[in-house]
């Protein structure tokens, strides 16, 4: 699926086309409908990059005790732990 956005709507923004998608994807990211690995997607950023925009906007890293959960059984999977 793709989304359109009018070329009037995005004048109407100030913002390139990479911005608005960078605004949208740590929204998403913010509301926790998307994942920081689909949120980076969206953005064109990697890890550090949107990590340090997250951190620039006083936002915390969506990472839960289910996220440690399966980091600690992932780092036992491959013996590190």
């Amino acid at each position: 699926m793709s989304v359109i956005i009018p070329n009037d709507i995005l004048t109407a923004t100030g913002m390139s086309e990479a911005e608005l998608k960078r605004e949208i994807a740590i929204m998403l990211y913010q509301q926790r409908k998307l994942s920081s690995g689909k949120a980076r997607q969206l953005a064109g950023m990697n890890l550090i990059e949107f990590q340090r925009e997250l951190a620039s906007r006083g936002i915390c890293v969506n990472y839960d005790v289910e996220d440690f959960e399966a980091d600690l059984e992932t780092l036992r999977r491959l013996g590190d732990l």
